[in-house]
């Protein structure tokens, strides 16, 4: 695996690798390991999201809709302009997820020296998400997210990424940037498989 690893690190340089999926299809947590791995940097829109609301004390997602566009430029579009980040690969987690932000995320991602080179989904189908979401309810290891606790804002999550973020892929695909994965795996084996899609992308 290292052999792949050090080819994708290569490919990859300062650009960047946008990971989506429904929730609960791991997405932090694969980017987490992944952005270890290539020595880089995680962004995660989620965690920026909540992050912002909680110090300004908003609730812009507690029902489970995506923020506004504009929030989300404001909010999240500066972390790539960070001087810490200039020369490192970023493994963005989401980053765009409703249809028509992906474009200026690119831009930005282009400016600032980290091309996005490819978007990797994790696919996981809503059954499956759905058992995850019940599990969870028993574990509780996710702290007080109350997105995770409420069925029905986890369902409106369901449905804004259905609605909005499918398009965002369908896009990556058509510009030939979209890399599948299968999330229903441990989370061993969907790393493992990330590291083999991204490798036999890298030599294309």
């Amino acid at each position: 695996m290292e052999e792949k690893i050090e080819a994708i690190r290569e490919w990859l340089g300062t650009g960047s690798i946008n990971i989506f999926g429904f929730p609960m299809s791991g997405k932090d947590t694969q980017g987490v390991k992944l952005a270890e791995v290539i020595g880089g940097k995680l962004i995660s829109s989620g965690i920026i999201i909540r992050a912002n609301e909680a110090a300004q004390h908003k609730k812009l997602t507690d029902k489970g809709n995506l923020i506004p566009t504009d929030i989300f430029y404001e909010w999240v579009l500066p972390y790539f302009e960070r001087g810490d980040l200039k020369d490192s690969p970023l493994v963005l987690s989401s980053i765009g997820r409703w249809f028509g932000e992906e474009d200026t995320v690119m831009e930005t991602a282009e400016r600032t020296g980290h091309p996005i080179k490819a978007a990797v989904l994790l696919n996981i189908s809503e059954a499956d998400v759905l058992a995850r979401f019940q599990k969870l309810q028993i574990l509780n290891d996710r702290g007080e997210r109350q997105d995770d606790k409420d069925l029905n804002v986890f369902q409106v999550r369901l449905d804004e990424f259905r609605e909005k973020t499918m398009p965002v892929l369908e896009h990556y695909k058509a510009l030939g940037l979209l890399v599948n994965v299968n999330g229903d795996q441990s989370r061993e084996e969907v790393f493992a498989e990330i590291i083999d899609k991204l490798y036999e992308f890298s030599q294309k």
